[in-house]
């Protein structure tokens, strides 16, 4: 999630996982999320202001929709309801900052986006209703490398971890969750440096410098430098995985569920605890998953600490209340992401906000997975043309299938039919 500190797949040989932090948006270019609920309003063409084109490093070729491996078996649960709020988004105003991830051209989709508007279709709209409409208002392109070769890549999986806390220290609370320190800085380095546009460095002030913010073991160890907690979680191990994911549900005990999504980082590189336990020879590398970390964790209270220290990466978070179960945290574009029917992508090939058709393999190869999808989100580790991060949804069984994804696919996307080839602003 653009809003994560790591948005990456949680593979199951954690050492290995693929998490990095990702970019970072131009200032304000999300800091007005779309409302998620109430009727599409798409303003008019002459309202759109117009910004610089931007290059795609793809190729796109024009395809008919019976070229869509599996096109006609995706029953498009949920995709009508995802493609609303993508037009909420897409009709957002755009920044004109070239240090965002490049998007699609609200004016492209104008007319798509007003055709929904105006569709007569429910939010849980399915099946044949929204096919018809999707192949009158879109064109499949396929992507290739810009060598001319069809572009096939890595897919991964991540999720939203769904976690037992409390808002007081008790019992088996004792795992905190912070909110943002309020002396963290973030210094724009672009407002200095043009050249480095979009590049940021996060720290504090000592005396008149500027100094590296404090490391999780420093944190851990000054009581007088925590930060405000949030929640405390039962569990250490689910409580750091819920930061490596980067936003996620804790259910409280009396039963309310409440969202910490991601506010920021303290800007410390990520180490992993995975290859950690290795060196030490607590476990084989390839065994090092969440699940045999946890059982380590509980057999080792006394190191729990000095583990999670090896990492010294902090993530902070905000609350946010839950408003619709079936929505996931807001995902790099700035809207709210959808299981099964959201990815991170990279924008130089795909312009966030496009709808895209997805074909690979589930987890372990387990059948075909083949189903209209959204670039509604980014991450450093998505890299490459048909290269994505498929989000799975929330809780366990989310994030079981998450671990275990790493399959290669190939993607097309839909773009509006009489818009041309993709392009992106």
């Amino acid at each position: 999630m653009k809003k994560l500190l790591w948005s990456a797949a949680l593979l199951a040989v954690l050492s290995a996982c693929s998490s990095v932090p990702p970019e970072e948006s131009a200032p304000g270019e999300l800091a007005v999320a779309p409302a998620e609920t109430g009727p599409l309003v798409v303003p008019p063409l002459s309202a759109l202001r117009e910004t610089p084109a931007r290059a795609l490093q793809g190729r796109y070729v024009p395809v008919s929709w019976q070229q869509l491996p599996g096109w006609s078996g995706d029953d498009l649960n949920h995709v009508w309801k995802t493609l609303l709020n993508d037009c909420r988004g897409l009709m957002r105003p755009v920044s004109g900052s070239l240090a965002a991830p490049a998007r699609a051209a609200p004016r492209a989709w104008q007319p798509v986006c007003q055709a929904a508007a105006q569709a007569g279709l429910g939010p849980q709209a399915s099946g044949e209703p929204v096919r018809r409409f999707l192949q009158t208002q879109l064109r499949p392109w396929r992507l290739e490398q810009a060598s001319g070769q069809v572009a096939s890549g890595t897919i991964t999986g991540y999720y939203e971890p769904l976690i037992r806390a409390s808002r007081s220290r008790q019992g088996a609370y004792q795992w905190p969750l912070y909110a943002t320190p309020a002396d963290l800085l973030t210094v724009d380095l672009g407002a200095v440096y043009p050249e480095l546009a979009g590049k940021r460095i996060r720290g504090k002030l000592e005396g008149r410098r500027v100094v590296p913010y404090d490391t999780r073991a420093q944190i851990a160890a000054d009581p007088a430098r925590q930060p405000p907690v949030i929640v405390w979680a039962d569990d250490p191990v689910e409580a750091f995985f819920l930061q490596i994911q980067g936003s996620g549900r804790a259910v409280l005990p009396d039963g309310a569920v409440t969202r910490l999504a991601y506010a920021d980082h303290n800007g410390q590189p990520y180490v992993s605890i995975g290859q950690w336990l290795a060196r030490q020879g607590e476990m084989p590398l390839a065994q090092t998953s969440m699940q045999n970390i946890k059982r380590w964790a509980r057999a080792h209270p006394d190191r729990v600490q000095q583990m999670l220290n090896v990492n010294p990466a902090m993530v902070f978070f905000r609350e946010e209340t839950i408003t619709d179960p079936e929505l996931g945290p807001r995902g790099g574009y700035g809207v709210a992401l959808m299981a099964q029917r959201s990815v991170a992508i990279d924008p130089n090939f795909v312009p966030l906000g496009t709808p895209l058709w997805l074909d690979t393999q589930h987890p372990g190869g387990a059948g075909p997975l083949q189903r209209l999808v959204f670039a509604q989100d980014t991450g450093t580790a998505i890299r490459g043309a048909a290269r994505a991060d498929f989000y799975w949804g929330t809780g366990d069984e989310a994030g079981a299938a998450a671990g275990r994804m790493k399959q290669t696919g190939r993607m097309w996307l839909l773009w509006p039919a009489q818009a041309g080839a993709p392009s992106a602003r």
